[in-house]
């Protein structure tokens, strides 16, 4: 298993042409020859010299990786709508409930469009003197992408369908983005939220992908003679040797840190902290919670991009960590708070699926469940007690479970990966493709330089986001339309009528 996803161009070298031999020269017809005395001598054949070529590599695509593909790719809108559209909408007040829905479904729908325009050229190809933050534009409007062109997976000579990979990643940019909604929920503006699932992804998540999953493929690494070079033209925290399966960084803390800037820069909902603010149907949010840790299945074991064992390790992983997280909130919730309620356990579910998305190809099941068993109580103290602490109001914790979730995983992937402790190492493909790890405070460290630049990158970026949006929009909804709801305000709908 490698350490990042690989997408690359399927372009193979071309072999040199064979060495050009002159043919003898035949001498004219009338010719004579001289009468030489000379003894009788037996003809030398000379040796045919054949130059030895090292074939190109091929590539080749199994149907059965690319059925699993398309599997994932669905899966994963499963998990937006109708999955985190419900685990959020349960969440919010009745009043908000068709807000929220709408959010998640525009957001959606820009994204894919902004992802064939302009999204997969800037995350998933080479960006000259920008490579390490950001791909270039040679693929605007998915230019030179059709049913030919290839992407490589995990292994040598793997691939799959290059239109394959571009929806499975589009989901990926998709979901992120609607994941910071819940942080500015029942009070942003819809057509603030159209800005910024319009700015956002080309400010932080575009170059946050390149960042983490850009990197040579698995051809160029098979050849020690490409080790610089691979490591030249990786993105900045692939090059820090960082290990992100599926999108913790990416998707979980990008996600996190962009829900808690924006509920700083918009400010707290009117009636917090001076009314009861309940979720309005918990029914909803568990069908959500099961929605979401279905499509997390292709979440996570797609991630891996082919149909092996990998993808089962990630399939199982997910399974594990996502009831380890769901057992270890509700315990503390027994513990601490003398009742364990559903909302704890459904969110202890989700902070296990973000726990294990970085880890879920290289820790083992025993791992997952550590990392499970630890997020819990975690993230129950961040979306509880910091943050009564600091006194933010992110609606749906989007920061205490996603952000910080995303943290422990990444983390705890530097550990987990170790295969000392049942975890799959890393594959080097210069070195035979065996699995390897070097220490834990190696791998510690350069997981900490990745979740590092990732709380920096977002932070700084999402603001610019959020102040460009509250400049231009308002950013938020006036208290008199936050006080009756935005369902009626904003789109003229309820979602209830009695």
């Amino acid at each position: 298993m490698l350490s990042t996803l690989s997408p690359v161009s399927a372009q193979q070298p071309t072999p040199e042409a064979p060495p050009v031999v002159e043919a003898p020269v035949t001498p004219p017809a009338d010719a004579v020859a001289p009468v030489v005395d000379a003894p009788a001598v037996e003809p030398v054949v000379a040796e045919e010299v054949v130059a030895e070529e090292t074939p190109a590599i091929e590539l080749t695509v199994d149907k059965g990786d690319t059925a699993w593909m398309l599997i994932s790719t669905v899966l994963v809108l499963l998990m937006i709508i109708p999955g985190l559209a419900l685990f959020y909408g349960g969440l919010v007040r009745s009043k908000n409930m068709i807000s929220l829905l709408s959010q998640v479904l525009i957001v959606t729908a820009i994204g894919m469009v902004a992802w064939v325009g302009w999204g997969y050229t800037m995350a998933f190809t080479d960006g000259g003197g920008l490579n390490r933050f950001v791909g270039g534009f040679s693929k605007v409007g998915l230019a030179g992408v059709d049913t030919s062109t290839l992407v490589e997976t995990f292994s040598v000579g793997v691939a799959i369908p290059e239109l394959v990979f571009v929806a499975f990643q589009m989901t990926f940019a998709c979901i992120t983005t609607a994941l910071v909604l819940g942080g500015v929920a029942e009070r942003a503006k819809f057509w603030g939220v159209v800005l910024f699932a319009v700015l956002w992804p080309i400010v932080v998540y575009y170059p946050m992908a390149h960042m983490v999953w850009w990197w040579g493929g698995p051809i160029m690494a098979s050849d020690p003679a490409n080790a610089q070079a691979l490591a030249d033209g990786a993105g900045l925290i692939w090059s820090f040797g960082a290990l992100d399966f599926a999108g913790g960084t990416v998707v979980h803390i990008n996600s996190g840190i962009a829900a808690l800037v924006g509920a700083l820069i918009l400010g707290k909902r009117k009636s917090y902290k001076s009314e009861p603010i309940r979720p309005h149907n918990l029914t909803f949010t568990l069908i959500g919670t099961g929605l979401l840790w279905v499509g997390w299945i292709g979440f996570n074991a797609g991630s891996n991009l082919e149909s092996n064992a990998y993808a089962g390790l990630a399939l199982i992983n997910t399974f594990v960590a996502t009831a380890a997280g769901a057992l270890s909130w509700g315990l503390a919730e027994a513990a601490f708070k003398k009742k364990p309620s559903l909302l704890g356990m459904a969110s202890g579910a989700v902070a296990g699926l973000v726990a294990i998305t970085p880890a879920a190809g290289f820790a083992g099941p025993m791992g997952a469940i550590v990392l499970g068993l630890v997020v819990g109580p975690i993230c129950l103290f961040a979306c509880s007690g910091l943050k009564n602490m600091l006194g933010y109001d992110d609606s749906l914790d989007v920061f205490g479970i996603h952000g910080v979730g995303g943290i422990v995983g990444a983390i705890g992937t530097g550990i987990v990966v170790a295969p000392a402790l049942g975890g799959a190492g890393i594959v080097d493909y210069a070195n035979g493709g065996v699995a390897i790890y070097s220490d834990y405070v190696t791998q510690v460290i350069a997981q900490l330089k990745g979740v590092g630049v990732t709380i920096l990158w977002s932070g700084v970026g999402s603001a610019i986001v959020w102040f460009i949006v509250k400049l231009v929009t308002g950013g938020r909804v006036k208290e008199e339309v936050e006080e009756e709801g935005l369902d009626l305000n904003e789109h003229g709908e309820s979602a209830y009528h009695s």
